[in-house]
């Protein structure tokens, strides 16, 4: 079975800059792309097949048709048709809100199917590229609303200057925000619950606050508080480094200038290559080509055995 490319859903956003289009190389005159979904399973927002067999159709189409073959026989009995993850190319040229996400246990509670747990891996942001992930310093429930009321609920959340290659792993009840400057591959949990804190006092074109989430919020935050919320890893040339290891996703980053082979036998779960860097093909062990640079990404079958890659690329690896 041949690795499957998508056409991406792309959202223009009042806080979009103009990073998506050449770094995906599109023939598109569109502004303020805030966001590329690359990969998705939600519903209303299905990414459709580009090209092969099953060209034109919505992926949880095909997960629906081939089932196991697809996603991993374990993934199917859990997910049903619904794709597990979803894939976003994100460009910021302003800061997104305070955000946070409920648990699985929350959502359900909330009526919600699902919570979210998701990463960020920082691609070639601006210089004084920022985001905020996490709390400083120790606050209770009543307190959060309080200073969320009186605009100084950013003192209370950490924030960091980025660069190429950081990442930030972000599980469910963790509040954060993307900050202006910031252009980032984004993996997550397929939901898109999301639960505004606060948003800068910023008015929309009709001259209205955005809604907050003020009480939802407040069920869903989890209020410890950690040293540093960076992920820290060893870059390494030629080979996988982990950067993720969660129950929703496994992520790696691979950097390579010479052929390697991915072994992906024992593994039960299709798995997913988002092109970060650079340019290479991949051969599966049927013999199918694909490209695969940056701007790309791939969903590559749970039958597939084996893959040998090559050029000088950069890539994401994500499975479940």
């Amino acid at each position: 079975m041949k690795p499957l490319k998508f056409n991406a859903f792309l959202k223009q956003t009042i806080w979009g800059g103009n990073k998506i289009i050449p770094f995906k190389h599109l023939d598109s005159h569109l502004e303020n792309v805030g966001e590329s979904w690359e990969i998705s399973g939600v519903k209303d927002y299905q990414t459709i097949v580009s090209e092969g067999e099953y060209a034109g159709r919505a992926l949880n189409e095909v997960v629906e048709e081939l089932k196991g073959k697809l996603i991993g026989e374990s993934n199917y009995e859990q997910f049903g048709n619904e794709f597990p993850l979803l894939i976003k190319f994100i460009d910021a040229r302003q800061d997104l809100s305070i955000q946070v996400h409920p648990t699985d246990e929350i959502a359900k509670k909330q009526g919600k199917s699902r919570g979210k747990t998701e990463m960020w891996y920082i691609m070639d942001s601006d210089k004084d590229a920022h985001l905020r992930s996490g709390l400083k310093k120790k606050i209770t429930p009543a307190e959060y609303k309080e200073m969320v009321e009186n605009d100084t609920i950013l003192d209370a959340i950490a924030d960091y200057s980025v660069k190429e290659g950081d990442c930030f792993f972000l599980p469910a009840g963790r509040i954060h925000s993307i900050g202006k400057g910031c252009f980032l591959a984004e993996i997550q949990q397929t939901s898109d619950v999301t639960y505004r804190i606060y948003d800068f006092k910023r008015k929309d074109k009709n001259g209205n606050y955005r809604e907050l989430h003020t009480d939802l919020a407040a069920e869903c935050i989890n209020y410890e508080v950690l040293n540093d919320y960076r992920t820290v890893y060893t870059s390494q040339k030629n080979q996988g480094v982990s950067l993720v290891h969660c129950p929703y996703f496994h992520t790696a980053v691979y950097d390579l200038d010479e052929p390697m082979t991915l072994d992906y036998s024992e593994l039960d779960s299709f798995v997913i290559l988002i092109g970060v860097k650079g340019e290479g093909t991949i051969v599966d062990n049927e013999g199918n080509e694909t490209s695969l640079r940056a701007g790309e990404t791939i969903l590559i079958p749970a039958t597939t055995n084996e893959l040998k890659v090559n050029g000088t690329v950069k890539f994401l690896e994500t499975y479940v």
